[in-house]
């Protein structure tokens, strides 16, 4: 039996390559705060709580954009969403739910795959008058929101 096969997405710098690197045990990927340092598929074997299954980083998507570079980074995500069994859709709280979230959710929706939300950054930030366990909370809302009326229109 193959192990199954899990890929972080999401758009770029919220913390995808670190994930890798920490679920790795050994710095793979190479992290840094500017966008598009990862562009290809990265593979690691992981031994996870007793669990074994293959990581895939990827580049961060951009959904909309027409450089060359940018597309190519869409593609090798496309292709990691593809061969997935598991889909691990990272966000930033910091940012919030912005409109390449809910781009790439509609991408992920679309895959039919089983999609885990992984909110990143909540330990590091403060929030006027919400914790960030709330900003989590609102982003996890607004995601199921925009899902739930793309699979159901008629709720509008």
């Amino acid at each position: 039996m193959s192990k199954p096969i899990v890929a972080i997405v999401g758009r770029p710098n919220v913390g995808k390559s670190t994930l890798f690197n920490v679920l790795a045990g050994e710095k793979i990927s190479i992290v840094q705060d500017t966008p598009g340092v990862t562009r290809d598929r990265i593979y690691a074997d992981i031994n996870w709580l007793d669990y074994n299954f293959t990581l895939i980083d990827t580049g961060g998507i951009e959904p909309e954009s027409d450089n060359i570079i940018l597309k190519s980074m869409r593609e090798q995500a496309e292709i990691a969403i593809e061969t997935a069994d598991v889909i691990l859709f990272m966000t930033d709280v910091r940012q919030g739910m912005v409109d390449d979230d809910a781009k790439v959710a509609d991408m992920l929706r679309r895959s039919k795959k089983p999609i885990v939300l992984v909110v990143n950054k909540v330990d590091s930030f403060e929030f006027p008058g919400l914790s960030g366990m709330d900003k989590m909370a609102a982003i996890i809302l607004d995601l199921e929101i925009h899902i739930l009326y793309q699979v159901h229109p008629d709720l509008e």
